[in-house]
């Protein structure tokens, strides 16, 4: 009887949760994404001209290779398309790598607008060329237009007009492109370094990395401004099983591919990592949260209740959702034997692995190499880098970043999110304090699936807002 009563008072306790939930999620006032780009069709147009012709000069990066005359080409068709730009302001060429100078009335909140000049190899086979150009279904089309020529040249042709009008900033803006971004190589370096040695320490930093995503999660639907504030970590990742080899007529137990193929089926299906929502994480689900249909916006807006559970099923309903609260390890690459007949003496697999802040880089290796010697392997690392610490949500330029983005694009909600992927922007971790990951453009599921993949494009409507989007923040910086 005592236990039945227990739980009788357990239940009864569940149910009246549950029902201080309902209420507060039936009392949260539902929103909509109202956004769509409105463009002045004209200007629309010329943007998405200047837009092609910097896709049409190939700029794939090739990692350890000296490409600068490559990029020195770039350099001079951005030189035709913004004259103003290369006229009046500094500009410093390292490697490839640019950085332009504006002067401002004020030194002591630099601005930084970046973003990376290089792009990915176009394999397969393409509606339109991967360096055509082409402006066709109202889109830009070609590799580097949504990732991510599309915001270098959207803050150039800001600063272009800007001087056209004869404005000095109210405070000192920098331009900031590095050649080398796609393989993660030292080309931002090179410009941090450069501002270490000038003494600069810029206020804000504004990269590629977030966007505006058309349904950030399924259910969520219209257009949201998501503000990347901190980027997890990451590493190259090599096991190796090793035995005497032989020949497959006769084989041994535990292979070196068996110990492998065991190591991946147990990291797949344990949980070697721990689940933790990180304060910026549950930030974004509750500003998403009145935008959400009921029953997401039922768990959202009462994360004091569902976390727990919310935490179980993410990485099963989002793969995005579910890699922003557990380091994640993704295994791309395998080697066994040279024949199908012989027994590898050696095989490998690697994978790359991703650092969530509560479980960073050293913890989360040490779980992988303690894992992987149960199985008799060994690890090797490579390329590792720890997160980065999270720009303040709560902080002036945070706010002042998530305020314009209100006033430019108007209906389109702005909420934190965390960069499960690299840009260039860790490296000026170093030298300031706010970091935000947000290129303002347009990012529907197309364009999504077109970054790195075939038929790379974007709809050039936007255009004209991440114009208007960088030169109020240029504006504002008072």
């Amino acid at each position: 009887m005592i236990v039945l009563r227990i739980l009788l008072s357990l239940l009864g306790l569940l149910a009246a949760l549950l029902l201080i939930a309902l209420v507060h999620a039936l009392l949260t006032p539902s929103k909509r994404s109202t956004y769509v780009p409105a463009p002045d069709e004209k200007e629309a147009e010329s943007l998405a001209q200047k837009l092609a012709e910097m896709v049409r000069y190939e700029t794939v990066s090739v990692p350890e290779t000296d490409q600068r005359e490559k990029f020195l080409g770039f350099h001079r068709v951005l030189e035709r398309l913004f004259p103003l730009v290369h006229e009046r302001l500094e500009k410093t060429e390292i490697d490839g790598n640019l950085l332009f100078y504006w002067q401002g009335k004020s030194h002591d909140r630099p601005l930084v607008l970046m973003s990376h000049q290089d792009v990915v190899p176009a394999e397969g086979e393409w509606l339109h060329g991967p360096f055509s150009g082409d402006i066709a279904e109202g889109k830009v089309w070609g590799r580097g237009t949504s990732d991510t020529k599309c915001s270098v040249m959207a803050f150039f042709e800001a600063v272009e007009r800007l001087l056209a009008q004869g404005f000095t900033p109210p405070q000192d803006v920098y331009l900031s492109s590095s050649c080398t971004e796609e393989w993660a190589g030292p080309g931002c370096k090179k410009l941090v370094d450069e501002l270490k040695r000038r003494g600069v320490r810029p206020w804000l930093v504004v990269d590629e990395g977030g966007g505006i995503i058309n349904e950030p999660i399924g259910g969520i639907h219209g257009n949201f401004a998501m503000l990347g504030v901190f980027e997890k970590g990451k590493a190259d990742v090599t096991f190796t099983a090793k035995s005497n080899g032989g020949h497959a007529s006769t084989p041994k137990r535990n292979s070196p591919l068996a110990r492998l193929a065991d190591f991946v089926h147990h990291a797949e299906h344990h949980d070697i990592f721990r689940r933790r929502m990180p304060p910026e994480v549950a930030a974004m689900f509750r500003q998403l949260a009145p935008y959400a249909s009921f029953p997401l916006k039922y768990v959202f807006v009462n994360l004091w209740l569902f976390k727990p559970l919310l935490l179980r099923v993410l990485p099963r309903i989002s793969a995005q959702a579910g890699a922003m609260i557990r380091t994640t390890i993704a295994f791309t690459q395998a080697k066994g034997s040279d024949a199908c007949n012989v027994m590898p003496q050696e095989a490998s697999i690697s994978a790359n692995v991703r650092f969530i802040p509560h479980q960073g880089m050293a913890e989360s290796l040490d779980i992988l190499k303690k894992t992987s010697q149960m199985f008799g392997l060994e690890m090797s690392v490579s390329h590792a880098a720890d997160f980065t610490r999270s720009t303040d949500i709560h902080g002036e330029a945070f706010q002042l970043v998530q305020r314009l983005v209100g006033e430019v694009f108007p209906g389109c909600p702005a909420c934190p999110y965390v960069m499960t992927g690299a840009t260039d922007a860790r490296f000026y971790q170093e030298i300031c304090e706010n970091v935000v990951r947000f290129a303002p453009v347009v990012y529907k599921p197309e364009q999504m699936r077109g970054m790195h993949g075939l038929n790379e494009n974007i709809e050039y409507d936007c255009l004209p807002g991440a114009v208007a989007f960088y030169r109020r923040l240029i504006g504002e910086m008072k």
